[in-house]
């Protein structure tokens, strides 16, 4: 078991949601905190309401050239990095005959390309150090192909592939421990801030992610999970929880249930397009 006191930690996309919640969870541990995102007065706010040293380190996740320079101020801070939590993200609600290709493009350089390249501008050093620990914030729609959501499934399918693949490679031989989150429905702005179609911000909520687990609940679990040395963590319920396990454990049943679900799923799509056109 992994004691996180004293712990230089790494969370992008710590600005809010998820992120924010992880970084007052690991303040409450003990651990220094290096919190990264775009907006660096909420940076800030969050850094000046906790009760451990922190770096404040805004960066641009697909600044792709600048991210060298990233790595450096964070491990120049305390000569360290010991955890490494890859949340920063985006998602996304719109079927995939409705998606301009700039929606992949986006979308899978922000939640799939930029955390490779942060993970790997810094394995080499920590190998050299002795050890660390990668947590790779993913999804359920990492394990499912669920509706509304092809580009962000790529995604987030593909951050699980590379840890997994990551995990087979670093965890013995350099002692890098590499922890992979599938959260289901949290309550956050996850769904205002999704990419629609033509690459615009969707600007509504989700009933599903309104109703959805609290984020300080999110945090602990992945806090615990990594104390823990675990590999991978479910952190759903219900449906979710029982179609991440349902398609490796019963794939034929699970393939019938999502093409039930992603008509439902379109249908309804479709409808809320059409609305403000027959009501106009």
């Amino acid at each position: 078991m992994t004691d996180l006191a004293n712990k230089v930690t790494w969370i992008t996309g710590a600005s809010s949601g998820i992120g924010k919640a992880l970084a007052i969870k690991a303040a409450d541990a003990g651990c220094f905190l290096i919190l990264s995102g775009r907006r660096e007065d909420a940076l800030q706010e969050l850094a000046a309401s906790l009760t451990v040293e922190s770096l404040i380190l805004p960066f641009e996740a697909t600044d792709y050239p600048a991210l060298a320079g990233v790595v450096d101020a964070a491990w120049q801070w305390r000569g360290r990095v010991d955890v490494l939590i890859n949340n920063a993200g985006i998602s996304q609600r719109c079927i995939a005959l409705d998606a301009k290709p700039e929606v992949y493009s986006e979308l899978i350089n922000i939640d799939l390309v930029a955390p490779i390249w942060l993970t790997q501008l810094q394995l080499g050093r920590m190998a050299d150090a002795g050890g660390a620990h990668i947590v790779a914030i993913s999804s359920v729609a990492g394990r499912i192909g669920a509706p509304l959501r092809t580009a962000y499934c790529a995604a987030k399918h593909g951050l699980i592939g590379y840890m997994d693949a990551l995990r087979s490679e670093v965890d013995k031989v350099h002692n890098i421990k590499v922890t992979n989150i599938l959260p289901g429905s949290v309550a956050t702005d996850v769904s205002r801030n999704a990419i629609t179609g033509d690459g615009s911000r969707r600007g509504q909520s989700d009933a599903v992610i309104d109703a959805g687990d609290d984020p300080m609940d999110c945090a602990a679990a992945i806090l615990e999970a990594v104390r823990n040395d675990q590999p991978e963590l479910i952190f759903a319920k219900e449906m979710e929880r029982d179609l991440a396990r349902l398609r490796h454990d019963d794939p034929e049943t699970f393939f019938e249930a999502i093409a039930a679900f992603g008509e439902q799923t379109v249908s309804q799509y479709w409808a809320e397009k059409s609305a403000p056109e027959s009501s106009s």
